[in-house]
């Protein structure tokens, strides 16, 4: 039995933005989902950023200042709850999908680091492990595909639903199902057993981030530079801001263009 058949959670955040060492979590989900991919477990967040919520990132998850003002938790309350829930369940063996990992858990680790909490690698002592990227995962089985590669263009591509996209819990139960469609169409990921997965991902991500780099500088940025660290952009590395998509699912963290791109 692969992976893909067996327990997984998936986690999701909602932010202020996309820079991995500016912006704010707004809202977070950790689901857990039984081998028939079946959702067991549901936790939510919502917090107070503590700074108001761009128009631009309003207009995607649909959660104004005033909201989160109104009705979210202490930001520092819930960055802890969020960090000890995750380690939690690595703790427990299971595997994480995280879509876009290296955006969600370095962020993750930033309000940490805001708030004077224990990292997430802090709580595990070590890096963050098992992670199942699908992003990078999709990348890699499937190298040449033409178009975008936004969550809900993995939806579409392997019909996966996703009826409410940006809103943390659909994107993670939507992210979890893209992971295991990819495990049913290309068995070699589905036979890795999950260490070998992680290490494979690693390879993976430091591959694409090279080869974006290379297409940007051809491009006419010379300087640009990629992040190739996955899942998780070491502290003192990460300057750098999402290149594709606004707020939530950007492909990788650019560090030589503030460019947010199109939603």
């Amino acid at each position: 039995m692969g992976w893909h058949q067996g327990l997984l959670v998936s986690f999701d955040l909602e932010t202020t933005g996309t820079d991995v060492e500016q912006d704010r979590i707004v809202t977070a989900a950790l689901i857990r989902l039984d081998a028939s991919g079946r959702e067991t477990v549901r936790n939510t967040w919502l917090l107070d950023p503590g700074v108001p919520v761009p128009e631009e990132a309003a207009a995607i998850h649909g959660l104004t200042t005033a909201q989160v003002r109104a009705h979210g938790q202490a930001a520092a309350e819930g960055v802890e709850q969020i960090t000890a829930a995750l380690a939690a369940a690595l703790e427990a063996g299971l595997p994480l999908v995280v879509m876009n990992a290296r955006y969600d858990l370095s962020l993750l680790d930033r309000e940490c680091r805001r708030y004077g909490l224990r990292t997430l690698a802090e709580r595990l002592g070590r890096r963050p492990a098992p992670v199942i990227d699908p992003l990078v995962l999709d990348k890699h089985v499937d190298r040449y595909r033409k178009g975008k590669r936004t969550l809900q263009a993995l939806c579409r591509h392997y019909g996966v639903p996703l009826d409410a996209a940006h809103e943390a819990g659909a994107d993670a139960v939507a992210a979890a199902g893209v992971a295991c469609r990819i495990g049913e169409r290309y068995p070699e990921v589905a036979g890795t057993a999950l260490a070998a997965l992680h290490a494979l991902q690693e390879k993976a991500a430091a591959e694409q981030a090279a080869s974006f780099q290379q297409y940007l500088r051809r491009s006419g940025d010379p300087a640009a530079i990629v992040e190739a660290a996955w899942p998780l952009i070491p502290y003192q590395q990460s300057r750098g801001r999402a290149e594709e998509q606004p707020v939530r699912s950007a492909e990788l963290p650019v560090q030589a263009s503030p460019s947010r791109g199109e939603g």
